[in-house]
């Protein structure tokens, strides 16, 4: 009961920060960016803690599956249900788009700068760099990506020897055992920080700049919230047998740091708490489906990639064909997961959706300059889906040791 006094206060003091900061971009508009630090001294908190918290916990949960069958399970069913919801997002964006057309009459300038945006490789590309040529370089670079597929190898590797190895298991899980005591101070600022990020941002776009593009910030809000109210509802419902206002009650804390921050893997280990003590998640599941999730399920970004294509299309006057649009499905399921869970991830991959449909790249400049705020929404929607992989993973993976143990008796 104490835990979960502790975790409403701590959910209490984000919301406090979360309309203070609101409230103080608006009063103070660009002179509110002097608290920037704080925001700042939060970020470099959480990238503190990424690396060794993702490799710790990893290297430990694929370990503790005890067994190549387990371990084949928990993986295979963590990726379907994952492209699932991501299909499912992609599917709700189009409907969105067609449907209220946010690119219809807005006026495009083409004498906008373009931003700078970094190309994406093509997906061949993408899956041939998840396999580090130098898993140090990886670590030291925070390629979350490599990161991943070295800690994997290594937990599949420690399963493999069994006792011999032993010892390599104790270090690690008692190494994931210090970082997530390190998480547990660090998400004591966690206030701090919310405000210190989403003060400077109101403060400096403030509404002028949402209003030519409202309807396309409006319909990515809304679709988002949809996605996450019926998809998720409905899977940890029907997989997890958990009540959707429990759920989304406990990955609240979680959802409201990634919709400040903009970024999942930044998120990363506020999700793995939430999913542990709020959730009653087991650290066996979520150390290995959510550090998975932050990187391969970004099911927020997948439907705003196929709502700003199909806005790109209005706004310059171009049909798309059948073909077109099944190519944004295809691409924004599968494209995700070469997408880094950080901000401003999404215009990269943009980039490559729009390339692709042969679409005009001058209206990256015109969505680049509210991306922000969308970005709030696909993140706190992506780490949502996260959780609710992680609850679905973990329900039915307890329903068959539960079948095991009863068919032994």
């Amino acid at each position: 009961m104490a835990a979960r006094i502790k975790n409403v206060s701590l959910l209490s003091q984000i919301l406090i920060a979360f309309i203070l900061a609101i409230l103080a971009g608006i009063i103070f508009g660009p002179d509110i960016a002097v608290i920037q630090p704080l925001g700042d001294l939060f970020l470099r908190l959480i990238q503190f803690i990424i690396v060794p918290l993702i490799v710790s916990s990893l290297i430990a949960g694929v370990a503790s599956t005890g067994s190549m069958e387990t371990l084949g399970r928990i993986g295979g069913k963590t990726i379907l249900y994952y492209v699932c919801t991501t299909f499912v997002a992609v599917t709700i964006g189009l409907i969105a788009a067609s449907l209220f057309s946010p690119g219809t009459g807005v006026d495009i300038s083409t004498s906008r700068e373009v931003p700078d945006v970094t190309e994406t490789d093509g997906v061949i590309s993408i899956l041939l760099n998840i396999i580090p040529t130098n898993p140090i370089e990886s670590l030291s670079s925070g390629d979350i990506l490599q990161i991943i597929f070295f800690a994997i190898f290594v937990g599949i590797g420690i399963t493999m020897v069994g006792q011999k190895a032993e010892p390599v298991y104790r270090f690690f899980d008692g190494f994931a055992e210090i970082m997530y005591k390190i998480t547990w101070m660090i998400m004591k600022l966690i206030p701090i920080g919310v405000f210190g990020l989403l003060a400077p941002i109101i403060g400096e776009y403030g509404l002028s700049v949402l209003m030519p593009l409202i309807k396309l910030i409006s319909i990515v809000a809304v679709a988002c919230i949809i996605h996450a109210l019926v998809t998720y509802s409905i899977a940890v419902k029907a997989f997890a047998n958990m009540n959707p206002f429990r759920f989304f009650k406990g990955i609240a804390p979680a959802s409201l740091v990634a919709f400040s921050t903009q970024s999942s893997s930044g998120t990363l280990p506020v999700t793995i708490k939430c999913s542990e003590d709020n959730l009653g998640v087991s650290k066996k599941i979520s150390s290995f489906v959510l550090p998975l999730g932050a990187t391969i399920n970004m099911d927020g970004t997948s439907l705003y990639l196929s709502i700003a294509a199909l806005f790109t299309a209005q706004a310059y006057g171009v049909e798309l064909s059948i073909i077109q649009i099944l190519t944004i499905v295809l691409i924004g399921t599968l494209g995700s997961i070469g997408t880094a869970g950080v901000p401003g991830a999404g215009l990269v991959m943009l980039t490559l959706v729009l390339t692709t449909l042969n679409l005009p790249l001058e209206a990256i400049a015109l969505i680049a300059g509210v991306d922000r705020f969308m970005d709030m929404f696909r993140t706190a929607v992506n780490i949502t889906g996260d959780a609710s992989g992680t609850v679905v993973i973990n329900a039915t993976e307890r329903n068959l040791d539960e079948k095991d143990h009863t068919s032994d008796g």
